[in-house]
């Protein structure tokens, strides 16, 4: 297997994209799989190399990515030493992020089938993803890991908190994990808005008819359940698979040391894998 790790998407007038790619080499074009973390991650979280591996031998060409402002470097990828980058980042640069890095397929062409690609998005990840298909004709399946189906509600628009934060002009969020304050400008906010229509998942979802795979775990307690449950009634060719006791991450976590994933995990790959095929 081919493992080529950290490599970079430069760009005169945008931040750099890092990213890694997983494929057995043949000199065959393989169908491409494209990975989105979710808000605070960060394309080497937990067992995400385990699950590149996994789409690898079964034969897709696998790409998981740094969205360009979600506060890693290239000298640090893993973490937040851009806080920076962090607070300026917008839905509207992550969607251009997906785009750098759908061209980049480019440069992979006895590789990767850059007219067949997937899309998975995990978390906040998967709300891109869904915005992405809509968008890129080359995208010809999707799939959302405990995604979410809304971004307005979770500005908590007319609280006395959203109040504060316009006021301000930024707001903070604690990492639990690095235990940092990462700043939100309210730009975030403004970009969302100016936008949000065309950033409004339950429209996107309703607007395209390519297959969708939501998969869900039924303990997941940072996105409900119902989530999943909406984005299902929204896209009626969507298949909803549940995995029971599943939380948030499918039961990884960061730093992932084990060299196997959980069988929750296990499915969500599984699953995922019969799906694109």
């Amino acid at each position: 297997m081919i493992i080529e790790q950290n490599n970079i998407i430069h760009s005169n007038t945008k931040k750099p994209i890092i990213y890694d790619v997983f494929y057995n080499k043949n000199n065959t074009p393989k169908p491409v799989v494209v990975f989105c973390h979710g808000y605070k991650g960060f394309k080497d979280w937990g067992a995400w190399r385990l699950v590149a591996e996994e789409f690898a031998k079964a034969g897709f060409f696998f790409l998981k990515f740094n969205f360009s402002h979600n506060g890693g470097t290239i000298e640090q990828p893993i973490d937040f030493p851009d806080l920076e980058a962090f607070s300026e980042n917008t839905y509207t640069k992550e969607l251009n992020d997906v785009d750098r890095v759908l061209k980049e397929l480019k440069n992979y062409s006895h590789e990767a089938d850059a007219g067949q690609v997937h899309i998975i998005g995990h978390s906040r990840g998967g709300g891109l993803a869904l915005l992405a298909t809509e968008i890129h004709n080359n995208i010809v399946k999707a799939a959302t890991w405990a995604g979410v189906s809304d971004f307005a509600t979770r500005f908590y628009e007319g609280t006395d908190a959203f109040k504060d934060w316009e006021k301000s002009g930024i707001t903070y969020v604690e990492n639990a994990r690095t235990k940092q304050q990462l700043p939100h400008k309210f730009s975030f906010y403004e970009d969302f808005d100016a936008n949000r229509e065309a950033y409004t998942i339950k429209r996107a979802v309703s607007n395209t008819q390519k297959p969708l795979l939501i998969v869900h775990g039924s303990e997941d307690t940072t996105v409900p359940l119902h989530e999943a449950e909406s984005i299902k009634e929204w896209a009626p060719q969507g298949k909803l698979h549940v995995i029971e006791g599943a939380d948030h991450v499918f039961q990884t976590k960061h730093p992932w040391k084990k060299e196997t994933l959980p069988e929750e995990m296990q499915e969500a790959v599984k699953e995922t894998i019969k799906f694109f095929k």
